[in-house]
């Protein structure tokens, strides 16, 4: 019999990492209150502005555009939902791929979803990464910008498991 030992690969040793750090800071932090409960109008497209919350934490973001704040943004939904992000590279075919702008306020309050290419052969995933960014919230307050609205992709798998285009590990 021969004895083979696990081989470690330094990208995903790399994410473990990050992920680690991530979900040390977020337990540093609070959380706000929970989004208010969705009306008929959220059902379209366009999503009406949600009350916002105060962000209550210390977590506030140094970015000075949109896009270094996408970083930020998807390292508070990693730590957030550390138990759903996918591990590793993802499989060649994708249950769902949907492409989100968020508008966050000056206090890390999300204000706005719109979708800019739903999954609509996937409702369920749709609702789940709303549900998600709005449980994230507060965000890290956008301090230099005052406000931001900010756009990723959800690259989301069949074990609803998904990683965020700007974190991501890549594909088989």
């Amino acid at each position: 019999m021969s004895s083979s030992t696990p081989s470690f690969h330094p990208i995903r040793l790399w994410g473990y990492i990050c992920a680690a750090v991530a979900a040390l800071v977020a337990g540093c932090t609070t959380t706000g209150p929970t989004a208010p409960p969705k009306t008929p109008e959220a059902t379209t497209s366009m999503r009406p502005t949600v009350p916002p919350t105060v962000n209550t934490s210390e977590s506030v973001s140094g970015a000075r555009t949109a896009r270094d704040y996408r970083r930020d943004a998807a390292t508070h939904l990693y730590a957030r939902n550390s138990a759903r992000i996918y591990g590793g590279k993802l499989p060649p075919m994708l249950y769902a791929i949907g492409v989100l702008q968020v508008d966050i306020n000056a206090h890390g309050a999300v204000t706005a979803l719109r979708w800019m290419r739903a999954p609509s052969h996937a409702p369920e995933v749709v609702a789940e990464i709303e549900r998600a960014v709005r449980q994230a919230a507060p965000f890290p307050a956008p301090v230099k910008m005052g406000k931001v609205t900010y756009t990723d992709t959800w690259l989301w798998d069949q074990s609803g498991r998904f990683q965020l285009d700007t974190l991501t590990e890549g594909q088989l």
